[in-house]
């Protein structure tokens, strides 16, 4: 699906941010959806099933609302592993694609698909943070808890984003998505400072696994077309997931990445093996009956996540390194997201430390 939002059935706004203008934005653009007025997350009327039944119903519906938190924070790490200190910027929460695999159906406790409206106080957070630390570079991604792109027709807020980091010499913006919604970046003097990011998988987890997202030509299609703008490029393979014929299934989408995409626009691919909560596997299986790779053998990690046991993930992670390697550009930084040092060197021959450190090592990459 090009436009995952053409899912969304209704809109709930939040009285007090009603004349705010990215409100007002939405609305004209959401072609007569129906729109009601609620008092301040007054959605106890909408639980329409238990949670996490009431997920799948929360797609279907955006909630209008105000920020009232923090929009710029670290990405949520744990130390047991690498991190490549990434700084989350949080327009919202939820999308209305669908994966399988998705950590926030156990990580949000809010079923309802949300997005802030309040960007001016967004503006304003990351130009007092620029102000404070100016030495710094700083990595910003919007797509830690929702979807970067899969709502940007109806808000448009990619083409503030790109245009008010396009003067930022000491930060890299990266939007991340599994939709095709690239209108909004067609013409912007973005001066190489936004980075636009696919999540990619093999073809059969993605038909299998991942609902009302874009196809893999489609992503591709996407990708390129930035690439013929002048933007950067990266590729998160995460999660990679064991299943018949895995490793046809990534080589396959491997040459066709390189079979479409220029290999010099591309910055960064991040692998990632799967991991997830506790309460994950059973949320997903009963939101989910028909997918079985929750039922293969797992280990815990040192941070509570459940992982493929380390001769499967680094047998992956070679496989799947090694055809990138192999016809990556000479600067793009191929790293794991979340793994040990000793699973850099079983795959990589080196940790991140002996190049630097991985922020680093990104932050090479992409300047």
């Amino acid at each position: 699906m090009k436009n995952p939002a053409t899912h969304i059935q209704s809109i709930y706004v939040e009285k007090q941010i009603v004349d705010l203008p990215m409100t007002r934005r939405i609305l004209e653009r959401s072609e007569g959806l129906p729109v009601e007025i609620i008092d301040a997350h007054d959605l106890n009327h909408l639980d329409y099933a238990p949670y996490p039944d009431s997920m799948s119903m929360g797609k279907k519906h955006l909630l209008l609302c105000q920020n009232k938190g923090a929009f710029f924070k670290p990405c949520p790490a744990t130390k047991e592993y690498r991190c490549c200190e990434y700084q989350v910027l949080n327009i919202g929460a939820n999308c209305p694609m669908d994966c399988v695999y998705c950590i926030l159906q156990a990580y949000l406790n809010n079923p309802w698909m949300t997005f802030y409206v309040n960007t001016e106080d967004l503006f304003s957070e990351l130009t007092q943070a620029f102000k404070k630390e100016p030495k710094r570079f700083w990595r910003i991604g919007t797509g830690e808890f929702t979807d970067s792109m899969a709502l940007d027709k109806l808000t448009g807020l990619s083409k503030e984003l790109v245009t008010f980091m396009s003067s930022k010499k000491n930060a890299v913006l990266e939007l991340k998505t599994k939709s095709a919604v690239i209108d909004n970046l067609e013409g912007l003097d973005h001066k190489g400072r936004t980075v636009l990011a696919w999540s990619l998988n093999s073809t059969a987890v993605m038909n299998q696994h991942e609902f009302r997202t874009a196809t893999l030509k489609e992503r591709l299609a996407a990708a390129k077309q930035c690439a013929d703008w002048g933007y950067k490029l990266a590729f998160h393979f995460d999660p990679i997931i064991y299943h018949p014929d895995w490793k046809q299934g990534y080589t396959e989408t491997i040459e066709a990445l390189y079979d479409t995409v220029p290999a010099a626009n591309i910055v960064w691919i991040s692998l990632g093996a799967l991991r997830y909560l506790p309460t994950l596997k059973q949320i997903a299986t009963s939101r989910f009956p028909k997918s079985r790779f929750f039922y293969e053998e797992f280990i815990v990690g040192l941070d509570g996540k459940s992982r493929y046991f380390r001769p499967q993930r680094t047998g992956m992670y070679k496989h799947i390194y090694n055809q990138l390697k192999a016809k990556s550009a000479k600067n793009t930084c191929i790293y794991m997201c979340m793994e040990s040092d000793e699973i850099w060197r079983d795959v990589f021959g080196y940790t991140p430390e002996e190049k630097g450190g991985l922020p680093v090592m990104l932050d090479r990459a992409s300047s």
